[in-house]
């Protein structure tokens, strides 16, 4: 399916190298749960279902100032070492597509960071009125979020 049949827009994606094998950063993007310490917006991950004990489905709780919102999220590729994604709605909307690209070089793992908006007019009217920006502010905050998270993320990854 093409990004024009399915109503997606763009992919946005930033990039880091982390000094780890791509195995190791692929795990660790994996357990959801860690999102929380490295996402600006996202404070919690809940896991509501797993399969052979990897999540597959769960709610990210999301806070931006006084704004507090979830998403529920399910698993669409989960390649060791390759790409962990998942496809994020809320209120049965659809919202984006978040995922993570792993490739090693010499000098550890290039990590990509991907985000393409999937959302409808409701989903975008819902977002206006749980995070407080408008849709068209969307992409930018994610750059920047996703910037903050590839930092924290390389900063734990190399310190341990």
């Amino acid at each position: 399916m093409t990004p024009q049949s399915t109503g997606a827009g763009p992919e946005i994606t930033e990039r880091i190298t982390v000094a780890a094998p791509a195995r190791t950063v692929y795990a660790a993007v994996a357990d959801v749960r860690r999102m929380a310490r490295w996402s600006p917006e996202c404070f919690a991950v809940w896991v509501t279902r797993r399969d052979s004990g990897r999540p597959e489905r769960f709610v990210g709780w999301n806070r931006r100032g006084p704004f507090l919102w979830f998403t529920t999220c399910r698993v669409v590729t989960a390649t060791p070492g390759e790409e962990f994604a998942f496809d994020v709605t809320t209120f049965g909307q659809p919202v984006a597509r978040w995922g993570y690209r792993f490739a090693e070089t010499g000098a550890g793992t290039d990590v990509t960071e991907y985000w393409q908006d999937r959302r409808n007019g409701a989903a975008r009217l819902l977002g206006r009125v749980f995070t407080g920006r408008a849709a068209t502010e969307r992409p930018v905050v994610n750059r920047d979020g996703m910037r903050e998270t590839l930092r924290r993320l390389k900063r734990e990854l190399e310190a341990a």
